[in-house]
């Protein structure tokens, strides 16, 4: 059966490299990573063609896989990837980064510039160089183009199927596990061997250049080593690992070593970590926690104990206080944070959250029009300050903030999902079927984009402009449904 050029190009994506580490318990590392088009075929692939494979390719990965939805996260991330990618050898930084809500250590590279990574990998990075490499290795998968190579590599041998490969894929972003290696062994034992043997040299090339784009941006390139023993010392406390066919990111001593040796190239220099990282990571850790006693626990001892940051500790504690209510007891952890640092975005979101929870929303209000005076535009402070609108019974205003932040940020399926429900408190009602048609879109559930849609035409009389605009994003969700059935 003849393929679509689109068809050809997702199935060589979705049998390209995977790397899985097994999940049973526990929170267990596994490297998801999913190479690009390649230099043979960049004559028939443009970087147009990509980035729209790459953007259909995510929102169907939306619609099977949870995704975490927090502005400051996203904020810390995506500054992060671009301070990357404006030292890597990456032409086109057309870039999305979605984080996936899952306790492993994964991370993917789609053609196009989407750049994936599980929320989990804070948790056995030990600082930013390390998150850093990680990030570093995807975006040279993407700058060396290795999915082309890929595609023509398997143009060679038997192809598994698309529907396989797809499943394969969103069970190892979300559950991992044997249940992820059995779909993975079934539809990709025909041309593994080829594949293996390629895929592991392009691991190479992307250790390489992604250890330049980490020396550049100024990280410990030992990083990178640093990051393969932590996975190494995961690997072995599971006592088992994943069949040698799937093992795409061989973890072994020699690959530790060559980063070892690589990264003495460079100047020694002196680094210092970003306290950033470890306030997310503290985050990330409050939301991956069993419960919220469980988090008061394990930071209160960490506070005591002191072995860790102390800032990054008692941020931690503030927040897991209060996900728990404990309201003054968050507001006793954070204050002397605040006091040290008071423009510190996470300190301050973490203050007027306080105050939202204690049915303080106007303090909150006045606390984020003040900081966004001095940081205009700012993803999360703007987030949290429509929150606080809301909470404060002003949504027209909310509606205005929003509104700005969707301009600047289209595909931030977040703010059309809070957009929608302040429309709704707004009294705005075909605003509210728009707002939650684009959401829809963005996580690849088109029926009930169109559906939404549908209210809305019901809605719009006299305005023929409205009416046009409402058909033609219709007609638009239609051609978006036709190429994403052919994936």
């Amino acid at each position: 059966m003849k393929r679509t050029l689109l068809s050809a190009l997702i199935a060589g994506l979705m049998s390209a490299n995977v790397t899985l580490y097994p999940n049973s318990a526990s929170a267990l590392p596994g490297d998801l990573a999913l190479p690009e088009f390649g230099d043979g075929a960049s004559a028939t692939f443009n970087s147009q063609q990509e980035y729209e494979l790459g953007r259909a390719w995510l929102k169907m990965f939306r619609s099977q896989v949870r995704t975490i939805s927090d502005p400051l996260l996203q904020d810390y991330m995506e500054d992060l990837i671009y301070k990357l990618a404006s030292n890597s050898p990456l032409k086109d930084r057309r870039l999305e980064i979605v984080i996936v809500d899952n306790p492993t250590i994964n991370a993917f590279a789609v053609p196009g510039g989407v750049i994936g990574v599980h929320n989990g990998a804070f948790l056995y990075a030990d600082n930013e160089a390390q998150l850093a490499s990680i990030l570093g290795h995807q975006l040279a998968h993407l700058s060396q183009r290795h999915f082309a190579r890929g595609v023509e590599q398997q143009q060679k041998s038997a192809l598994p199927t698309m529907a396989g490969m797809l499943g394969a894929l969103v069970l190892a972003a979300t559950a991992g596990g044997d249940a992820g290696i059995a779909a993975m062994a079934a539809t990709q034992a025909a041309a593994q061997q080829n594949m293996l043997r390629f895929s592991r040299e392009n691991e190479q090339e992307a250790d390489r250049v992604g250890m330049e784009t980490l020396e550049k941006a100024d990280y410990d390139p030992n990083a990178f080593a640093g990051m393969f023993e932590n996975m190494m010392a995961a690997n072995r406390f599971i006592g088992r690992k994943p069949p040698e066919f799937l093992l795409t990111h061989p973890l072994t001593e020699s690959r530790v070593s060559d980063a070892r040796n690589r990264a003495r190239e460079y100047p020694r220099k002196v680094y210092v970590d970003n306290l950033d990282y470890q306030l997310m990571r503290a985050r990330i850790e409050v939301h991956l926690a069993s419960s919220n006693a469980e988090a008061v626990k394990k930071f209160r001892a960490r506070v005591k104990d002191g072995a860790r940051g102390a800032e990054a500790d008692r941020y931690g504690m503030a927040l897991a206080f209060l996900q728990a209510g404990r309201l003054a007891e968050a507001r006793e952890q954070l204050e002397p944070l605040l006091q040290k640092d008071p423009r510190r975005l996470a300190y301050v979101i973490a203050d007027t959250d306080i105050d939202v929870a204690s049915g303080a929303a106007e303090r909150a209000v006045t606390k984020l029009q003040t900081q966004l005076r001095v940081n205009p535009g700012n993803y999360p402070l703007a987030m949290a300050y429509a929150g606080a609108l809301l909470k404060s019974s002003q949504p027209q205003l909310a509606e205005a903030v929003l509104l700005e932040q969707v301009k600047v940020r289209p595909n931030d399926p977040y703010i059309w999902y809070e957009l929608a429900e302040t429309h709704g408190l707004a009294g705005n009602i075909l605003g509210v079927h728009q707002a939650r048609a684009e959401y829809f879109v963005l996580n690849g559930v088109l029926d009930k984009a169109e559906q939404q849609l549908g209210y809305a035409l019901k809605l719009v009389k006299d305005d023929d402009i409205t009416l046009a605009r409402i058909n033609e994003r219709i007609r638009q969700i239609k051609t978006l449904r036709q190429q994403m059935e052919k994936m």
